[in-house]
């Protein structure tokens, strides 16, 4: 059977017909008379079964759309079907042919008819027959084929492909031929490499032998990726010209350009290409009202059959989506060729960022080990755990709380220990020195990335490319000129900020709402903790009493918890939904807004809850006999003893890695399985016949299955939030950088198997820095440093030990700390009402009871007033705060002073490579200047040379004597 056989296509026209048929309609005959009748070979044959090529097997897929196919009303076969589609797409073309001068004249009238998304008078102009606009179905077949049609006027050749094994989705195959893709690589400005190589200097002396030790030593980490070249070889890159094409190696030109950049050129065209009806702004505007389902370029091919034929996809499975490879480097390179540099970078980051967390991982532990290491010999702990210790303190609580012995916080200052110790403060000095260097090094390796990608010169194609309007704000400016006075239609029309004022009213007030939202819920994990704190105490069980803080901790943590995970979907939603709203220009600015304001809200839904428990709880407390309310019955609640940082610890690692755990893991894996699952049952397709309908289905329709990929905003996101728990509060919990970084081992892996496995191919796109993540990066780090020497200052119990070290000690020493930052209470002063529950709980009758403040005891002239050593202590943590923060800030500069943001050889590469471009224009254009010099130089010969046998030939004739008097005279 021949191909044209297994097409089923009629491609047997008359002569007649084939004269008369449009330039696309030409195309296709003639790959049908000549392309569709060879003979393939068996590799060819393997590749279009699969779906990776025309039914010709000789253009590669590029692009596929997908669109919803009606049941057709009778029993057609396949065949037939086609065969009907290519004869009604022959008519309406010659129809449209015969009929072309009678548009002409109504052109103005269909240009305002198809200003109506529903109206049949658009469709007749289009040339599509009146009595088959029989509902919405026939109208976006009708914008398809208008669309479609834009496409082949473009260039791009399209096949259709409606008798799938997926029931009612139909693909559009595209593919973009040589011409086009030079065309708009030229358009695009795409670098590419020319056949001059040159030779990239090498280390020299001990700095080559050191990194050479270095390469031997972590040779294993490295994947097993074959390089098409040596290292120390490199193309001269230079912007694509269709009139400099002979500085390109275009020896394979199906190979020049790669999958990823076919695509994205096809992207590009889809993007501007519009339809003759004003609603119709490209591909977005089209997938946005459901004339196509979907739109995406395919995967290289099979990842998990043995016999599948190598592709790049295969290879990253195998060396970069798979846990067992998780000790090795990522192949940041492979990844910018199938996925582009923008997700390329990502990876590059995540893994720069994974391989920082080491040192600081290391280090925290250290200080951590410390904190236990000297947990026996730290004197206030040993003070408050002294068996002998008889400090009666005042009840936790009204009414239901009666007296206790500080003895019995024991457990909470030996843990509070192990977090709050002088080590912690050269941890914060750390963390904020390695925020600092982590932000220069990721900036080298930005730079260094750039020039290997032939991206350094990005920013001008990034201008020429950025005032590319979105489809929506062309409809929105649309509808803004269709609503002005006739007089007003051949002016350019923009959205102003006035058209603009609803939707930044409706941000503001959104935005404050859902901040008020998150402090709505902090106040009521405040209240819960209260009331079951008072309930917990009037328990009969004693285990349950003894044990009342740490559940009231735990649970409270895990409320907080639950509502984060919950909020953080909602945000997202509201955060797009108001981004939306603004109406932005283009891609790029719609993204960055969209980035802000889900960082500003995930942020503060996030750290609120530990931003309360690490600065306000416990200081609007008031004091024993004049306690502060809420709701004039629960009283705001205390730290314990050992002071909040161990509440905060609690709270940060149980958000922290109930975050990592479930919102970033299992949300990860299960949310894309699950999708999946629904995908197939809604195709009517069982999970039982799932692997055998996997040796079946064509690429496009495997691919069809797979995730949309909806962006890198989430990866980013999940990461930015640990960045700020990793540093923003690491003086109270300094084993955060080892759980993120174990985090960040699974993340990368489980990332890379979704980009490769889970996910549909995304569109390549160009990039020469992570964009607005590097600044909120930046201003996380600055605030760190800020909060940090809060927590310090005012959370941990630091400074109050060294003022009374160096201050109030009789010896220089830590003891009579405990008793130091202890205030006495006459409980006679209790209001009425707020006494203990039982007076005599401890044996013997309380007269006096402390509570941890410093104030006047009740003997002195002014009681309960606050005491000068708390004026004392209050000096000297705003000094602190103050001197930390100009400190380190200092520190870092210098750090980023010291440190050059462009790695001194490739700076000398990048110069290298300007005079060697220089030299080869020079040299080209020198070769022009010869070729016409010797042109000239020819044909001055040879006019010479038929003057002389003109002259000669004048003479040789005495009857042209006027010739030869002429000559003589001459």
């Amino acid at each position: 059977m021949t191909e044209e056989a297994e097409v089923g296509v009629d491609l047997s026209p008359t002569s007649g017909s084939e004269q008369q048929a449009p330039h696309f309609l030409q195309d296709v005959i003639f790959h049908g008379k000549f392309k569709l009748l060879k003979s393939l070979t068996p590799e060819e044959n393997t590749q279009c079964q699969h779906g990776l090529y025309f039914h010709d097997g000789q253009r590669r897929v590029d692009y596929v759309l997908t669109y919803h196919v009606k049941k057709p009303a009778t029993g057609r076969t396949s065949r037939q079907s086609t065969h009907l589609l290519t004869e009604n797409a022959v008519a309406r073309s010659l129809r449209r042919g015969r009929n072309e001068h009678l548009r002409h004249h109504k052109k103005q009238k269909a240009r305002d008819s198809s200003t109506l998304p529903s109206s049949p008078v658009a469709d007749v102009e289009l040339g599509c027959p009146a009595e088959t606009v029989n509902g919405q179905e026939d109208h976006k077949m009708f914008r398809r084929e208008e669309f479609e049609g834009k496409l082949r006027d473009m260039g791009l050749e399209l096949e259709k492909d409606e008798d799938t094994k997926i029931a009612g989705v139909g693909f559009v195959k595209i593919h973009a031929p040589w011409n086009i893709l030079c065309r708009e690589a030229e358009l695009m400005k795409l670098k590419m490499p020319t056949k001059k190589v040159y030779e990239v200097k090498q280390l020299s002396g001990v700095v080559e032998k050191i990194s050479s030790l270095i390469s031997k030593v972590v040779e294993p980490l490295h994947p097993h990726v074959e390089e098409h070249q040596p290292k120390n070889i490199k193309h001269l890159s230079h912007t694509f010209s269709r009139e400099k094409q002979h500085l390109f190696d275009l020896s394979d030109k199906d190979y020049f350009f790669d999958s990823k950049t076919k695509s994205s050129i096809v992207f590009e065209i889809l993007k501007r290409t519009k339809c003759k009806a004003k609603y119709s702004m490209g591909i977005t505007s089209l997938l946005g009202s459901g004339v196509y389902t979907a739109a995406y370029p395919l995967h290289d091919g099979d990842i998990n059959e043995e016999s599948a034929v190598p592709n790049d996809r295969k290879l990253l499975y195998e060396e970069w989506a798979n846990y067992s490879v998780f000790y090795k480097y990522q192949p940041i390179g492979l990844i910018r060729k199938y996925f582009g540099e923008k997700i390329g970078l990502y990876f590059a980051w995540l893994g720069l960022y994974t391989q920082m967390l080491i040192p600081a991982s290391l280090v925290g532990v250290i200080v951590f080990l410390y904190g236990c290491a000297t947990v026996d010999d730290n004197l206030p702990s040993m003070e408050i755990c002294h068996p002998k210790n008889n400090i009666t303190m005042c009840p936790l609580c009204d009414r239901v709380c009666s007296y206790w012995k500080l003895s019995t916080a024991c457990g909470t200052a030996r843990a509070s220990h192990l977090f709050d110790n002088p080590a912690t403060v050269f941890f914060s000095i750390f963390m904020a020195l390695w925020a600092a260097m982590f932000m220069e090094h990721w900036k080298r390796r930005q730079m260094r990335l750039n020039y290997e990608w032939d991206l350094t010169g990005f920013e001008d194609e990034e201008e020429a490319l950025k005032d590319h309007p979105r489809a929506e704000y062309e409809f929105r400016v649309m509808q803004k000129t269709l609503s002005k006075d006739q007089k007003s239609h051949h002016k350019i029309e923009k959205l102003t900020c006035r058209d603009r004022l609803p939707a930044y009213m409706t941000n503001i007030v959104m935005m404050l709402l859902m901040i008020g939202v998150t402090f709505a819920i902090v106040f009521g994990v405040i209240l819960y903790r209260i009331s079951t704190k008072a309930a917990l105490h009037m328990s009969s069980n004693p285990v349950t009493r003894s044990h009342v803080q740490l559940t009231v901790k735990t649970t409270a943590a895990i409320i907080n918890l639950v509502v984060i995970l919950i909020l953080d979907e909602v945000y997202g939603a509201v955060a797009r939904w108001l981004t939306v709203l603004e109406v932005p220009k283009t891609d790029k600015s719609f993204e960055e807004r969209l980035i802000f304001k889900t960082f500003i809200l995930k942020f503060v839904n996030a750290f609120t809850p530990i931003i309360y428990i690490a600065f306000f709880r416990g200081r609007l407390v008031g004091r024993p006999g004049s306690y502060l309310y809420v709701f004039e019955s629960y009283r705001m609640e205390e730290c314990a003893h050992g002071g909040c940082l161990m509440e905060l610890c609690i709270q940060l690692s149980i958000t922290m890695l109930g975050k990592q755990l479930i919102q970033n893991n299992l949300f990860e894996i299960g949310v894309p399985k699950l999708k999946k699952l629904i995908r197939y049952i809604r195709s009517k397709q069982g999970a039982f016949q799932e692997e055998e309908r996997q040796k079946k289905l064509q690429r496009y329709e495997t691919d069809h299955f797979l995730e949309p990929f909806a962006g890198l905003t989430p990866e980013y996101m999940e990461m930015i939030i640990q960045f700020g728990f990793v540093t923003l509060f690491v003086a109270s919990f300094p084993l955060a950088p080892l759980f993120a970084l174990l985090n960040n081992i699974i993340e990368i892996r489980l990332d890379a198997k979704k980009f490769v496995s889970e996910l549909r191919r995304p569109v390549a796109a160009r990039a020469k820095d992570i964009g607005i993540w590097y600044n909120l990066l930046r201003g996380v780090a600055n605030v760190a440093v800020i909060i940090n020497a809060f927590v310090i200052s005012f959370t941990s119990d630091f400074i109050p030990r060294m003022v009374y070290q160096y201050m109030y000690s009789p010896d220089g020493s830590m003891h009579g700390f405990v008793n130091h930052t202890l205030s006495y209470f006459n409980v006679s002063h209790f209001q009425e009402g707020k006494e203990a529950r039982d007076p005599l709980h401890l044996g013997y009758h309380v007269e006096m009871c402390r509570y941890k403040d410093y104030r006047e005891p009740p003997w002195s002239a002014t009681p309960y007033e606050i005491s000068k050593e708390f004026w004392a202590v209050l000096a000297v943590r705003l000094a602190f705060v103050i001197v930390f923060q100009n400190v380190v800030m200092l520190m870092s500069d210098v750090v980023d002073w010291l440190i050059p943001d462009i790695p001194k050889d490739i700076s000398l590469q990048i110069h290298k490579e300007k005079i060697l471009l220089i030299d080869l224009f020079m040299k080209e254009e020198q070769g022009k200047t010869h070729t016409v010099e010797s042109s000239a130089s020819v044909g001055g010969k040879e006019k010479c040379s038929r003057s002389t046998n003109n002259n000669n030939s004048t003479m040789a004739h005495p009857r042209s004597g006027l010739h030869s008097n002429s000559t003589k005279s001459l």
